[in-house]
């Protein structure tokens, strides 16, 4: 019997490698998975699913899925789903109930301030399973909660619950240090050292050849 599951974790956890990893092993067993995001998360490119490992894969659109897609497909794999509306989540549960097709959803459970994001509210309700994807605060303790900090490494506690980005914006953080808005002694450091490293980076990729490439690498 198919099931829906909810597979939940703070920045950083690897939930997209994950999700990869488990479309590749269906592939690997003669089994084809069918990769689908929402179109509000176009972060990596158009209709595509992307680890910070480098891994990646086509998917569709939430809104391109049918039941004829899903009924020849051994599983359906949703990326970022925290993004879905409640209505989204229950066609999920129809695809698993009616059409006999597993669902495995990851996404964050909460946002940078601690609160439900409304699709993961809704899986956590419907999910069949709901199963933590771990990783770690910089003390080492579980990281349970995520959060979003501006250019200059400080912590924001009031804006938009949607602001899409990666380690460029947000953190997994244990809760005591979400609490306390503390992202670790060398954090200002590193983030210093990483916009250099992405200045250097984008000023090499435009060449010496090319006028723009400073601006255009303070653009991206």
């Amino acid at each position: 019997m198919a099931k829906l599951y909810f597979r939940y974790g703070a920045m950083g956890s690897s939930k997209s490698a994950n999700a990869l990893m488990v479309w590749y092993n269906y592939r690997e067993r003669g089994q084809e998975a069918l990769l689908v995001k929402r179109q509000v998360d176009q972060r990596d490119g158009d209709r595509v699913v992307t680890s910070r490992m480098g891994l990646s894969y086509p998917c569709i659109y939430f809104h391109e899925l049918t039941d004829g897609a899903a009924k020849k497909h051994a599983c359906i794999i949703v990326d970022e789903a925290q993004f879905l509306t409640r209505e989204e989540v229950r066609y999920l549960v129809h695809l698993v109930d009616d059409l006999d097709v597993p669902v495995i959803c990851y996404g964050l459970r909460a946002d940078f301030k601690g609160e439900l994001f409304p699709g993961s509210a809704e899986l956590l309700v419907m999910a069949d399973k709901i199963e933590e994807v771990k990783t770690i605060c910089w003390c080492g303790r579980k990281a349970t909660f995520n959060a979003r900090f501006d250019e200059e490494g400080n912590v924001l506690k009031e804006g938009a619950q949607v602001v899409l980005g990666s380690n460029d914006k947000y953190i997994g953080l244990c809760r005591r240090h979400w609490m306390e808005g503390n992202l670790g002694p060398d954090f200002r450091r590193r983030l210093k050292e990483r916009a250099a490293e992405d200045a250097a980076g984008a000023a090499s990729e435009g060449g010496p050849d090319a006028p723009d490439a400073g601006r255009m690498g303070g653009g991206a």
